[in-house]
Parts: structure tokens; C-alpha cells; sequence
């Protein structure tokens, strides 16, 4: 395959050297750069953990653009670097691939607008796990059938956001077969604030942070007499990085952005 030319925001943490590590296993995948918060002018190879590759660091992503002509950049920073970084890609006409999350409905539909005026592509990933994917599939089919649903998920005690994006996606297209329903009891009244988790028409999202977690969620139905378990748990940052290689290769041939891996899964 065409070699690809690729920057990564992000490459220290958890997710970072899972996406450095796939760059060394994957042959058309040519890592230019890193963009990191620190560490200016060093190589990747000074940087305590990393692997011996010698590839610069900068700090300012129109810097490293400039400099290094990168076609993606995967972004697995915070949802503030996160948002500052795909503006400038678009600038540069960088495709990004986003595995941060924390972006609202008006912000994706205004970078929808800007990568169309550019005419170049985009992903944002709520989760990169195809197993997830597969699992927000599942849930939105059983929701056409099973309306009363809760949802509850799982993550480290690092994570940031909440609810997690995958969650508020999941929710997103149970909403689109499932119509709108106020669950459990016409007097329901919560005794501690919060108790019933986050709302979105009708259905509960529910956030666990636990250190020993990495990204885990359950959606449950219930109906009469039975209930309905979809759950999926990622053990290991392995299992996203499938997800990020197939995101890298389809970006490329996009013209507009494209939210959730489930656009992109046939």
C-alpha cells in the first residue's frame, strides 16, 4: 500500500504508545512527527518509555505541519488540545483522526461544514474498539424492540469526560429507532442528587471511574418478564488499535467528516 505520512498528538500516554507501537507494525504507516506538550526539539528516542525511533517533538502543531507535510494526524490527547488541534489540521489540510472525545453535537456539525468546505475528511471516534462498534449496533436493533434501556459504562479513574463518548453515542442511535419515554415510576423521585444518572430521552447513562478499569459498557433492556445484556469490555489499548489503522486508511478517502466507526464498518 501507499505509504502514509502520519503525526500523532499525544504519543506518552496510555493510548499514545499503543499508536506509536502500530506505526512500527505497520509497514506503509511512516511516523513523521509527535506532538506533545513538552519536550521541544528532542526525538521521540529521548523520552523516557519511548521506542528508539528518531522522530522530532514538537509543541506547536502549525510548527510540525509546517515543517514536516503530514497527510493524518491522530490525535489522543484531552478534549481541549483536542479541539485546537483539529482546527488546525483542517488550516493545514492534515486529515485528522480523533480518538478524543468531549466534542457537543454543534461542535461536529460545524467541523462536518468546515471539512466539507475544505474538501478533505475526517473521523472522530467515540471508541475505536470494533467490538464496541459491534456493540452500539446491537443495541441500537434491540432498541427498536426493547425501548427501556439504561446504560451503564465503565472507564479508569483518569478519564475526563463523562458521560463517555461512547455512551452518548450508543444513546444517540438507540434515539434515532426508539421513541422518547420517561422509565421507572410516574413519581419517581431521586432522595440523592444524581442517583438516576444522566438523561437523554428518557434513557439513564450511568458513569463508573475505578482505577483498575480501562473502557467497559453494558447496555441493558428490560421488558416483560426478561431482560437483554450488550456488553463489551476492552482489556487491554490493544484492542482500539485496529479501529485506528482502518480510520487511517479510510480518512484518506473521505471528502467530509464522518463520527463513529459504525459509518465506516460495512
Amino acid at each position: 500500500m501507499k505509504e502514509i505520512k502520519i503525526v500523532i498528538a499525544g504519543p506518552r500516554g496510555n493510548m499514545g504508545r499503543e499508536a506509536v507501537q502500530l506505526m512500527q507494525d505497520t509497514e506503509h504507516f511512516n511516523l513523521v512527527a509527535v506532538i506533545d506538550r513538552k519536550h521541544e526539539g528532542k526525538k521521540l528516542s529521548e523520552l523516557d518509555g519511548m521506542p528508539p525511533l528518531d522522530v522530532p517533538v514538537y509543541t506547536e502543531i502549525e510548527t510540525c505541519f509546517t515543517e514536516t507535510q503530514p497527510e493524518v494526524l491522530i490525535d489522543l490527547t484531552s478534549p481541549e488540545s483536542g479541539r485546537k488541534h483539529i482546527h488546525a489540521a483542517l488550516e493545514y489540510g492534515v486529515r485528522p483522526v480523533m480518538g478524543t472525545t468531549g466534542f457537543t453535537q454543534e461542535e461536529i456539525i460545524q467541523l462536518r461544514q468546515k471539512t466539507e468546505e475544505k474538501g478533505i475528511g475526517a473521523i472522530i471516534a467515540p471508541n475505536f474498539a470494533i467490538g464496541a462498534i459491534l456493540m452500539m449496533k446491537f443495541a441500537q436493533t434491540a432498541a427498536r424492540y426493547m425501548p427501556d434501556v439504561e446504560i451503564m459504562e465503565m472507564h479508569h479513574d483518569r478519564k475526563l469526560d463523562a458521560p463517555s463518548g461512547t455512551a452518548y453515542k450508543t444513546a444517540q442511535l438507540m434515539a434515532e429507532v426508539r421513541e422518547a419515554k420517561i422509565q421507572g415510576h410516574q413519581d419517581e423521585e431521586e432522595t440523592m442528587e444524581g442517583a438516576r444518572g444522566a438523561e437523554l430521552e428518557g434513557m439513564r447513562i450511568h458513569s463508573i471511574r475505578l482505577p483498575g478499569l480501562v473502557a467497559h459498557q453494558e447496555v441493558l433492556f428490560g421488558g416483560p418478564g426478561q431482560t437483554l445484556s450488550i456488553r463489551h469490555d476492552s482489556i487491554n489499548r490493544a484492542s482500539f488499535m485496529p479501529g485506528v489503522r482502518l480510520s487511517v486508511e479510510t480518512v484518506l478517502t473521505l471528502d467530509t467528516l464522518v463520527y463513529g466507526l459504525e459509518h465506516i464498518i460495512e
